[in-house]
């Protein structure tokens, strides 16, 4: 399985990105997926999940309201659109795919990763 993140960038606070994960190696429409993030000095920390046919979602409270997780299966991507950015959310955003269709947020249930991509959020 490879995953391959995009979008990332540099963005004033309150400005919006839209992150990208294609996905191959795997039957993507079967698999659940995630997005994590791992800002400076930080621990590695979940954003957000979404189910193997994106009828069920769920965030972290620190960014839920503002992000949003979706997919397409005929693309066999992944999206998160993060809206009214802020500088606390510069991270290196990782998307990853656990062996099962529900959502988790348990990074020990997520069995592949991809390289990461860097936000940068300015004040």
């Amino acid at each position: 399985v490879q995953l391959q993140e995009s979008g990332g960038g540099l963005v004033q606070a309150g400005e919006s990105l839209r992150l990208s994960c294609a996905a191959s190696g795997r039957t993507f429409s079967s698999y659940a997926m995630g997005w994590f993030r791992q800002g400076p000095g930080k621990e590695r920390e979940f954003v957000a999940a979404i189910n193997w046919r994106g009828s069920t979602t769920s965030y972290a409270d620190s960014v839920k309201g503002r992000f949003t997780i979706s997919r397409d299966n005929a693309k066999n991507t992944v999206y998160l659109q993060m809206n009214s950015l802020k500088p606390e959310d510069t991270a290196v955003y990782y998307c990853a795919q656990p062996n099962s269709g529900y959502l988790t947020s348990r990074q020990e249930d997520y069995d592949y990763w991809g390289q990461g991509t860097l936000v940068t959020v300015s004040s």
